[in-house]
């Protein structure tokens, strides 16, 4: 018996070790790796609280700034007038500002939008598709997106409208 166990645990820690290196290999490789500045924004189509579809791709050649955010955070609740101000204030201007709320009923997240009185698309991602294809694990969560598609800028937290202008005014318009 006692050799039978020894083959026993080689046999689990060979198994162990290779699905191990399997995931690691899987992780490092993976095509859906989450976006980073400088790559390609993951397109997307989401329905608003407006009841219109809104797909990242239809913004092509203005600057697009996506935010994620709840209703349950804090620093979210807090840049939402800096983000308005200057929806208000570009809404002539190429660039379109998106609100993605994380996965939280239409009804919290409408009584949300008419307390604060936001007037930019605010797009529900009910199953967070979205969130987890462009890898958002902290909220609030922005991309400032190019004109060409390609992410300028991912800011992690609370944002201030001196920081929206700054990172929008230094992305390049469209050519």
């Amino acid at each position: 018996m006692g050799k039978n166990k020894r083959w026993v645990q080689l046999v689990i820690f060979s198994a162990v070790m290779i699905i191990g290196a399997l995931t690691l290999i899987n992780n490092l490789y993976a095509k859906d790796k989450k976006p980073v500045e400088g790559s390609k924004a993951p397109d997307f189509a989401l329905a608003g609280l407006d009841g219109k579809k809104h797909q990242l791709s239809d913004f092509k050649g203005k600057t697009v700034v996506v935010n994620f955010w709840g209703t349950f955070c804090p620093p979210c609740k807090n840049e939402m007038p800096a983000i308005q101000h200057q929806y208000d204030k570009r809404n002539v201007q190429q660039v379109e500002f998106l609100g993605l709320n994380l996965g939280e009923s239409k009804i919290t997240v409408q009584n949300f939008v008419e307390q604060y009185k936001i007037s930019f698309p605010i797009l529900l991602d009910d199953n967070e598709e979205i969130r987890k294809r462009y890898g958002v694990m902290q909220y609030p969560t922005t991309f400032f997106i190019g004109p060409d598609g390609k992410i300028a800028k991912i800011r992690i937290g609370e944002m201030d409208e001196a920081f929206i202008e700054q990172t929008i005014a230094s992305i390049p318009a469209a050519k």
